[in-house]
């Protein structure tokens, strides 16, 4: 029996020996509190475009790659859409000919002529007779009648004259506005055609290929998501609660999913107007000011924001 308790008196001496040293070892620092708020977010590349199909169609042609750097107006799909080839053509051929109608060798036109002609001579070969008639009647050679008939005959002829001119050129204005109304349909059509063909719209590098060959697009199906490849930044979700302790310009600690043994420092760039429905937050742009060794677009991140600093009391920095 004593021998149990002489081994629980030596156990608690121990054991409180053991404790005071372990206080004794404590050594508490006192420091400032950091404020942070906690945003998650992605890596999302700047001026990002998306490349949109304007027509509907099959892609018959893919001439890119994710990864690839384009420049403005490089070819990088075509969609097969026979309706607008067809549509192309045929207002071409109707220009060509609505430019043809406005020639003086026109069919119309010529046809026109030819009863200008024919007017221009029947009415000097009236104004003749009038003539002839007047000289006539004055000598008492004709009578008055026949000489009124004369004279209507003449004036007849030159208002089948004015006639016929006024109608060349009604059919020369018509034949112009036709000419104008098909050079018009030619061109949209031309442009409807080029549609056809989709081609990047400002330079960057594909971060995403949506679409493949052999794929059917409808107008306004993202084909391919063109974007800045040197500035890649990241896109925060902040939750409404913490907006009001935002400001451009504070310092920010981030770790990408990657490698979340790693921080890379960057500052709080813009403070989106607009409420994000479809994270249900808001969206903060933030600008790396260490350099990225990871630049793929859409890589998942998290991020701690410094909204301010408490000092403890009595700690002197």
């Amino acid at each position: 029996m004593k021998k149990y308790l002489y081994l629980n008196i030596i156990s608690i001496v121990l054991t409180t020996a053991s404790c005071t040293k372990a206080v004794e070892g404590i050594h508490p620092v006192r420091k400032d509190l950091i404020e942070l708020v906690f945003a998650s977010g992605v890596l999302e590349a700047d001026g990002e475009n998306k490349l949109t199909a304007q027509t509907d169609g099959f892609i018959v042609q893919v001439n890119f790659n994710e990864g690839d750097e384009v420049v403005p107006g490089e070819l990088l799909a075509v969609i097969d859409n026979h309706q607008n080839l067809a549509n192309a053509n045929s207002a071409r051929v109707l220009n060509r000919i609505a430019q043809e109608n406005t020639r003086p060798s026109a069919p119309a036109l010529l046809q026109i002529n030819a009863n200008l002609a024919a007017a221009t001579a029947k009415f000097k070969l009236d104004q003749l007779q009038t003539e002839r008639y007047k000289r006539l009647y004055e000598a008492k050679s004709v009578s008055e009648l026949e000489y009124q008939n004369a004279v209507l005959t003449a004036t007849t002829s030159k208002a089948s004259l004015n006639a016929l001119q006024q109608q060349y050129n009604s059919i020369q204005v018509t034949a112009k506005q036709q000419a104008v109304a098909q050079r018009s349909a030619a061109d949209v059509n031309a442009i409807i055609k080029d549609q056809n063909q989709v081609r990047a719209i400002i330079a960057g590098r594909i971060y995403e290929k949506q679409k493949q060959l052999g794929d059917y697009v409808r107008k306004g199906d993202v084909i391919a998501v063109i974007a800045s490849q040197k500035l890649l930044y990241a896109k925060l979700s902040v939750d409404e609660s913490n907006m009001a302790s935002l400001k451009t310009g504070q310092a920010i600690i981030v770790k990408l999913n990657t490698n979340k043994h790693k921080t890379y420092k960057a500052v709080l760039h813009e403070i989106l107007p607009a409420f994000d429905s479809g994270t249900q937050s808001f969206i903060v742009k933030a600008y790396f000011t260490d350099s990225l060794d990871f630049r793929i677009a859409g890589t998942q991140l998290e991020a701690n924001i410094i909204t301010g600093t408490k000092k403890f009391p009595g700690h002197t920095p």
